[in-house]
């Protein structure tokens, strides 16, 4: 085995190529899972194409750090994780269906950045205007306007 083949092997031990989306140009093709499966997208750079993709992965990242957290708190609140004293009968007995809520929260922010990650993938591969105009754009946008004005009125 020559040494160029023996680093091409280390770089990409299953052979993994990328797949070129602009052969898929047709509307109903979905992007998110071209064979083979594990295949990196390669997506024409047109305009703002790859900063888009980048923010798109920063955003995931950011929902799945959230996520971690919430599932650290969940399991230290189950655990009754207390540094000085032992912790009360009450605590006890409220530590489990709060740290499962804690989990489930965990979870569910979870799918929603999966979910936010792979729809904003396939505008991109169809190259959908991405305008943040949705529901929940909104909801945020009034609940932020509801906490400023209690900030402002105490």
């Amino acid at each position: 085995m020559a040494a160029s083949t023996f680093l091409a092997y280390l770089a990409s031990p299953f052979r993994i190529r990328p797949v070129d989306t602009s052969e898929y140009e047709t509307p109903n093709t979905n992007h998110t899972h071209p064979l083979p499966v594990l295949s990196p997208l390669l997506f024409p750079n047109t305009s703002s194409d790859a900063r888009d993709h980048c923010a798109n992965e920063r955003t995931f990242l950011s929902w799945l750090r959230l996520s971690i957290y919430m599932s650290v708190v969940s399991i230290a609140i189950i655990i009754s994780f207390h540094l000085k004293n032992q912790p009360t009968a009450i605590e006890r007995q409220i530590a489990l269906p709060v740290g499962l809520t804690f989990w489930a929260l965990s979870l569910g922010c979870l799918a929603s950045g999966a979910a936010n990650y792979v729809q904003t993938v396939r505008k991109y591969a169809h190259r959908r205007a991405l305008v943040q105009s949705g529901w929940k754009t909104q909801v945020v946008g009034l609940a932020s306007v509801v906490r400023g004005a209690r900030v402002l009125d105490n």
